[in-house]
């Protein structure tokens, strides 16, 4: 797959799992908990893709590498606040199943697209 169309596929897996959380959000009960969670949630989650947006606009190979780790960062944070519902019996792990494991592997993804970014950095910085 060309470089393009696999951060354009990312971009768009993103956007739609920045989706999903935002119903998952607007689903959680209107309690002191349930905002709490709701709002790490919502703010972790949907800022991971705004974070990779980031990457397209780059201004140099640095930059190019540090952009995903902020994204990554974001979504093992939203990562977090997904078990953590079903830890705490707020959600079923049934209802989620589909957004953890999305979630896992777009941390995958993101962990991979860092280290090779960082590794073309380096040689770079070298070069």
């Amino acid at each position: 797959m060309e470089r393009a169309a696999m951060i354009n596929g990312l971009r768009e897996r993103l956007l739609e799992y920045g989706a999903r959380l935002i119903k998952l959000v607007e689903s959680l009960p209107n309690t002191l908990v349930g905002r709490h969670v709701a709002n790490q949630l919502l703010r972790s989650g949907t800022s991971a893709g705004a974070n990779y947006e980031e990457v397209c606009g780059a201004e140099s190979k640095v930059d190019f590498a540090h952009k995903p780790q902020i994204a990554l960062k974001e979504l093992r944070e939203s990562n977090y606040w997904l078990r953590l519902l079903v830890k705490s019996r707020k959600v079923s792990e049934a209802r989620i199943a589909g957004l953890l494991d999305e979630s896992n592997q777009l941390r995958a993804i993101l962990s991979k697209s860092v280290a090779t970014a960082k590794g073309k950095a380096k040689e770079s910085a070298y070069a």
